[in-house]
């Protein structure tokens, strides 16, 4: 199938894949006299003696805001904020299909960091969670960051966490079945953006010790010209031993490779250099930094990509509809890290001793147990950080 020129077609034919519908009756005068006026004077009052009350008295409990500015679409880049809007439908689709979740696109027509934060800040009163969304590095780590201080709802980047939290489980799964050590293996990361950040900030809170990130300009370390502030910080952690190079040096000797980077970047010369039994997460789309059959022709012993068409699917759908329906759930004020890892090993949890495998390391995105495991994970979490109310 021609999936672009089918999908557009569909598209013209669909006109939008996500609508509103009314929960309650409205065939009666009755039924307006409770769901609008006179009756719902009541519940407004309510609301207006505790806000709280609204998670209870409207639908705000299981409404989600997924935003986006539009300057980091899948693999299209800056193409604004109403070409992202069929992206944002099909998220809010997803959150409804997979966990429950009513979701609601909004595309701000800012790159302003400020003038977003503000923006969402004060919408923020509508909703019961944030779902930030291809929105490019480095801003997605201030507005992030600036919307934690000022809203009481989770916000979650969902290209950030997400994918480091079916990266983390993956993992997890795929060090279990080569009998490797998280706390004794080295990581090379090609790809220091929002996912890349990400990833490596979640393994090294789960014990990670030996790591080394790079970005275009290659390996990073402490002192190189031209860091952000997240990558300093970063700098502080990893790559203790100042190696400097590219790619090419940064995999030398590594027990794992994952990339969020550019496709082909990793050759066949450059995995036999890596230590022996290689786990490789090559996850650019549509291209890989390596296809998988080249891969475990080199060495490699579990390869993961982003794709459905090969083993080891590393999809962020298979976290964010739990991760959202369990924080919405718990009522939670924010998504931290000890709720990131509860979500990553649950889902880990969900592939047997006896299925696991290096051709298979997760659950299938459909597998009808994913949501709840993530959910329950992040609820009991939630409780017991104290960010449940």
């Amino acid at each position: 199938m021609d999936y672009a020129k089918e999908s557009l077609n569909l598209h013209y034919k669909w006109r939008g894949k996500i609508g509103v519908l009314p929960k309650i009756p409205l065939s009666t005068k009755n039924d307006l006299s409770l769901a609008y006026t006179p009756g719902v004077a009541a519940p407004c009052l309510e609301i207006q003696k505790d806000k709280n009350k609204g998670f209870e008295l409207t639908n705000r409990w299981n409404t989600v805001a997924v935003v986006t500015d539009g300057t980091a679409v899948l693999g299209l880049g800056d193409i604004g904020p109403e070409a992202a809007m069929p992206v944002m439908e099909g998220k809010c689709a997803l959150f409804k299909a997979f966990g429950g979740v009513d979701a609601i696109p909004l595309c701000i027509r800012s790159k302003d960091v400020d003038e977003i934060v503000n923006t969402i800040a004060l919408l923020a009163g509508s909703f019961g969670g944030i779902n930030l969304e291809d929105i490019s590095a480095p801003r997605c780590f201030e507005i992030e960051g600036k919307l934690k201080g000022k809203c009481d709802i989770p916000v979650f980047h969902d290209d950030q966490h997400g994918t480091a939290i079916v990266t983390l489980a993956a993992l997890i799964n795929a060090l279990k079945a080569t009998k490797k050590d998280i706390a004794k293996v080295r990581l090379a990361i090609s790809g220091a953006g929002a996912a890349g950040v990400a990833i490596l900030k979640l393994l090294l809170a789960v014990g990670l010790k030996d790591a080394i990130i790079c970005d275009i300009d290659g390996i990073i370390y402490g002192g190189r010209k031209g860091l952000t502030p997240d990558l300093e910080l970063l700098a502080e952690k990893t790559n203790l031993n100042r190696k400097k190079g590219g790619i090419s040096e940064a995999v030398e000797g590594a027990d794992v490779f994952i990339g969020v980077s550019a496709p082909g970047i990793l050759t066949q010369s450059m995995v036999r250099k890596m230590a022996n039994g290689p786990i490789l997460f090559p996850m650019a789309n549509p291209t890989p930094e390596i296809m998988p059959g080249l891969a475990l022709e080199a060495g490699a012993v579990v390869v993961g990509t982003g794709r459905s068409d090969f083993p080891n699917q590393i999809n962020n759908a298979l976290a964010f509809p739990g991760v959202f329906r369990g924080a919405l759930d718990a009522r939670a004020k924010d998504i931290n890290d000890e709720m990131k890892i509860a979500a990553a090993y649950a889902l880990a949890g969900l592939v047997s001793d006896e299925e696991l495998s290096p051709g298979y390391i997760l659950p299938p995105l459909f597998d009808p147990r994913v949501t709840n495991a993530v959910a329950g994970a992040v609820s009991e979490a939630a409780k017991k950080c104290g960010l449940s109310r």
